[in-house]
């Protein structure tokens, strides 16, 4: 049974305090209360109660002149990558931009998922890359101003974090991993698994509602014996996606234990269409991160195709039409014998775990970023402020670099506010800018901010952010709503770099420059791997670009006069 920590208790506080509180708000509990100096610990009936304590009390309720906190309290050996988050501001647009927000800290989000959004304010679950990086991200959000509500975050208990969740032998842990579940071989100072270890990429399967019960067994005994035969660790999250008819499982082990359960769970399903005839065939699916895989398709459709051949494999991937912002993953769908989509597994995961590796890699590089901001004119004293002190505080507190430069011409009505520092910085810097102007009543009232930026990218690059035919920089568009422009008929700079313009309110831009530079550090990669192209599908054309991106596909004039 897990806990709730309750805190920021006043001393005077007692247990009966503790349950007339919990009365008033019509939440019944028969238990006792664990009392300690300014803190209280409770046990939880089950998931939904706690839940509702949680969301009842932390933060919103006073006893004897303090707001109380409520948590799960979670032991250090049972903490996860796995954190909730709660207080997040109820509005249409919360999931852009708390998945921005969440990716410019530098961190892998590997699983974003909605929890309840029906209350007052929205919680989510979110699944980081590494337990290092879900408690830098605990230290980052917990208490941060995200439009005027302070989030709360915690960690979901190892033991919590599914009903249906089984441990391997040795008390949950893989092999070759220390008492709490961290590698023993690390590249030094990073907190990096070393190659081939890959902890922290789970298996990700999607799996037909119909078979979960028997991939589970009767009283669990059949995925225990997975998870002892294979020593993996696997979620099967039976309450995601209510009525949904396929449920994901995910399986943590090393990569030799993650492909025997795959197998083992595809022969069981196997097994059971034959016996029910349901089915004549049943196909693997694999979850993958969008991220990962266009590395997995590569060039032309090379690296897939290869794979099938290799495998004697059908394969086929979900569309990008398919995708949500807060849960990026798409559907690799394998055909064939059960012997050939393993061996299929085995590869598609290999190029999956290469991706992760170089993705890695780049975050912990924390490249400086640039990105020029048109703010009008006048705005530029109150972004001063007086004697500078305005832009000095924005500046200590987003970390970053924030300068004017000098207007083009006396009657020039935009001015480019020159930002630099690490994603998380740019978050916070252009967040502030934006919304200086609006507190400064430089927009309407009623009217959204929108500026324009700019951000510079390798000419041989510049092809790769338009897409053949323009499909890329329209799905940009698309996808974060804000415009994304190649102006034509640029000169590259004396760095051989062109300016892509984006357009739009700030998680809009600010989702856009996030994935412009997603596909800028595949292109760095493929580069290195001696893989990439001369700049896409129609090569680097700085000086006769064609302009698309607009939603005529005709050229745009900056807006800037």
């Amino acid at each position: 049974m897990n806990k709730l920590y309750i805190g920021n208790l006043n001393e005077n506080v007692t247990a009966e305090d503790l349950v007339k509180t919990f009365e008033d708000h019509k939440i019944q509990y028969s238990g006792q209360f664990l009392m300690k100096t300014g803190y209280a610990f409770v046990d939880c009936p089950d998931d939904q109660w706690a839940m509702k304590a949680i969301e009842t009390f932390s933060g919103k309720v006073e006893l004897h002149g303090k707001r109380i906190e409520v948590e799960h309290s979670v032991p250090k050996k049972q903490r996860t990558r796995k954190l909730q988050i709660r207080n997040i501001p109820p509005h249409l647009q919360w999931e852009v931009s708390l998945d921005v927000y969440l990716h410019s800290l530098s961190f892998s989000v590997l699983i974003l998922s909605t929890v309840n959004t029906d209350s007052e304010t929205a919680v989510v679950n979110v699944t980081y890359g590494t337990r290092e990086q879900a408690r830098q991200a605990i230290q980052k959000l917990n208490g941060y101003q995200f439009e005027n509500n302070a989030l709360r975050v915690s960690y979901i208990p190892d033991e919590n974090s599914d009903v249906d969740s089984q441990r391997g032998p040795d008390n949950g842990r893989r092999p070759g991993y220390g008492p709490r579940g961290n590698s023993r071989q690390m590249s030094p100072g990073s907190g990096i698994p070393s190659k081939h270890q890959h902890p922290d990429i789970p298996l990700r399967l999607l799996v037909p509602t119909q078979y979960v019960g028997a991939i589970i067994g009767k009283e669990g005994a059949t995925i225990r014996n997975i998870t002892k035969q294979t020593q993996s660790k696997i979620d099967v999250h039976r309450k995601e996606n209510a009525g949904a008819a396929e449920k994901p499982i995910s399986i943590h082990s090393t990569q030799e234990g993650c492909s025997a359960a795959c197998r083992m769970i595809l022969e069981i399903m196997n097994q059971d269409s034959t016996y029910t005839k349901t089915a004549d065939e049943v196909p693997l699916k694999v979850l993958a991160h969008n991220n990962f895989v266009g590395r997995l398709i590569g060039k032309e459709g090379r690296n897939l195709k290869k794979v099938e051949q290799d495998t004697d494999t059908k394969i086929t991937i979900s569309p990008l039409q398919d995708l949500t912002l807060y849960n990026p993953e798409r559907t690799i769908t394998v055909k064939g014998s059960i012997e050939a989509c393993c061996l299929a597994e085995q590869e598609i995961m290999k190029k999956v775990r290469e991706a992760y590796d170089n993705d890695v890699a780049a975050m912990n590089a924390s490249e400086q970023e640039t990105v020029h901001v048109y703010i009008p004119a006048q705005a530029v004293g109150a972004l001063i402020g007086k004697k500078g002190q305005h832009i000095k505080q924005l500046s200590r507190f987003a970390g970053a670099s924030i300068k004017i430069a000098p207007a083009e011409a006396p009657d020039s009505k935009m001015r480019m506010v020159i930002v630099t520092g690490p994603p998380e910085a740019q978050f916070k810097a252009q967040g502030r800018i934006y919304g200086k102007l609006k507190e400064e009543n430089f927009f309407g009232p009623k009217e959204e901010v929108k500026l324009e930026t700019h951000i510079k990218v390798a000419a041989a690059a510049a092809g790769r952010v338009i897409g053949k035919g323009g499909k890329t920089v329209n799905e940009l568009q698309n996808l974060t709503a804000a415009e994304v422009v190649v102006p034509r008929e640029q000169t590259p700079d004396e760095h051989d770099q062109v300016i892509v313009k984006i357009i739009g309110h700030f998680y809009a831009s600010q989702l856009a420059q996030r994935k412009i530079r997603d596909i800028l550090t595949q292109v760095k990669q493929q580069q290195k791997g001696g893989t990439a192209g001369t700049g896409g599908p129609q090569g680097p054309h700085p000086q006769g670009m064609p302009e698309l991106g607009t939603p005529q596909g005709l050229a745009q004039e900056p807006r800037r006069k």
